[in-house]
């Protein structure tokens, strides 16, 4: 007996390392208390060991990492850890309690089961497309994750995420959007003054610089209203515009405008017994205008006035001078020649001025004067016999020999009234053995014998002599 008595307490000593030995203190989960989405092997809790060192000690006490256990004992608050005590175990904020949340110190000498601590953690957040986001506290409970997102896009979503009590995440996750349009300059505008000779300038530019605030790339080509570059633009303000569109299809357009100038001279008047005709606009710069006179007149002074960039014509204002017509001539040749492309001849024969049908015609061209001058007829009067035969224009007498000159060219006889018309170029164009009243002979000269240009002005100006 006093043998058992003196190894009894060594035995008891040996059990006690045992079993301390294999005892660590607490039982929860440890995580590195740094911001990272890295994950983490959870250790299983350590077993409870038996604590001697207070008695009476039935279970092993309860030490929670992270945690605390409130018991209950049949013995009394002193006996924490006696037969029958009832605990209840809770986590500090930002962990969850794994496994009863009560247990019970049993016969066995343990306990009914065991919980542990394990923080709170949320699930790392996915990438924001074109954005990104910074935490907080990584992962942990209350970790807060602020989004932003790249130059150019904006955030549509909640700005900012917290990681919650219940391991997730607040709001839901924002994303990143192009919503601003992209940045199109267009070139500068500019004025142009008309070619010369005409009312269009060429005009060239380059084309706009784009460029998108998000990623700088534009989807679709640049649209231009209007025309291209190198194009002819006539007189006046036009406007360009271009139209970029990015790939979120935010459309910008810009614009600007392209000013034709026409320099152009004083409008020139034309001169009296005369018209004037012009290229082009008539008086825009590089304009040329030619004078001409009405047939039965002469231009005095330069025939042709150029419109210069200096908005000023060349040269002086000529007129038109009444047709001097030479009688003194050697020949009928020489006198018809005088009113080539000039003016048309009527030239009436009669055997003598008491001629009933002389007289009727003399009359009737009296009256017509205006028509005949509106066009371009001059009258020629071959009356008599020799010696004593009278030839005439107007108040110009003609000698003998070309009386006879003209009668022989033109087969003109002297025993009865006859007349023949003649054109600018001195063709025989029709006769006649009676009198012409002035309608019929003005009928024919408007329908055979007039010239585009003539055409031109009479329908212009209408009949004056009306």
């Amino acid at each position: 007996p006093s043998m058992a008595q003196e190894t009894a307490p060594i035995l008891l000593v040996v059990l006690t390392r045992l079993v301390s030995s294999t005892w660590h203190e607490g039982s929860g989960y440890y995580a590195a208390e740094s911001i990272t989405n890295e994950v983490y092997v959870e250790e299983p809790p350590p077993e409870p060991a038996l604590d001697y060192r207070r008695v009476p000690q039935w279970c092993a006490t309860l030490n929670i990492h992270r945690g605390e256990a409130t018991c209950y004992s049949p013995r009394g608050s002193s006996y924490r850890s006696s037969l029958g005590t009832r605990c209840e175990l809770s986590c500090a904020r930002g962990y969850r309690l794994v496994g009863p949340s009560t247990v019970q110190c049993l016969p066995s000498r343990h306990w009914s089961g065991m919980g542990y601590c394990r923080q709170i953690r949320c699930h790392v957040l996915p990438a924001v497309l074109r954005g990104s986001y910074v935490c907080s506290a990584g992962v942990q409970m209350d970790s807060r994750c602020d989004y932003t997102c790249l130059p150019g896009y904006q955030l549509e979503g909640d700005r900012s995420r917290i990681c919650m009590e219940d391991g997730r995440w607040s709001g839901s996750e924002p994303v990143c959007v192009d919503l601003e349009p992209p940045k199109i300059r267009c070139p500068d505008s500019r004025e142009r003054i008309a070619e010369p000779g005409k009312l269009t300038a060429t005009v060239y530019w380059d084309p706009p610089r784009v460029k998108d605030s998000a990623d700088g790339v534009i989807k679709s080509r640049v649209m231009l209203r209007g025309p291209e570059p190198g194009s002819e633009f006539s007189e006046g303000e036009h406007v360009i515009r271009y139209t970029a569109q990015d790939q979120a299809y935010n459309r910008a357009s810009c614009k600007f405008t392209v000013r034709v100038q026409v320099r152009r001279c004083p409008v020139l008047k034309p001169p009296q017994n005369g018209y004037i005709s012009c290229t082009s606009d008539g008086n825009n710069y590089g304009a040329t205008c030619e004078y001409q006179c009405d047939g039965g007149y002469e231009r005095q002074g330069t025939s042709l006035r150029v419109c210069q960039s200096t908005q000023q014509w060349t040269g002086s204002q000529p007129f038109c001078a009444p047709m001097q017509i030479n009688t003194e001539v050697n020949s009928a040749a020489s006198l018809l020649d005088q009113f080539h492309e000039k003016r048309r001849l009527l030239i009436i024969s009669a055997p003598d001025p008491s001629n009933r049908y002389y007289k009727m015609q003399i009359s009737m061209l009296q009256q017509a004067a205006c028509g005949l001058d509106l066009r371009h007829v001059t009258t020629v009067e071959l009356v008599g016999q020799p010696p004593r035969e009278v030839g005439r224009i107007r108040e110009h007498q003609l000698s003998l020999g070309i009386i006879e000159e003209l009668r022989r060219f033109l087969h003109l006889t002297r025993s009865h009234f006859n007349a023949v018309l003649l054109d600018k170029a001195g063709m025989d164009r029709e006769r006649y053995i009676a009198p012409v009243s002035p309608d019929e002979l003005f009928l024919f000269i408007d329908t055979f014998l007039l010239s585009k240009r003539e055409a031109a002005r009479r329908e212009q100006s209408g009949d004056p002599c009306e």
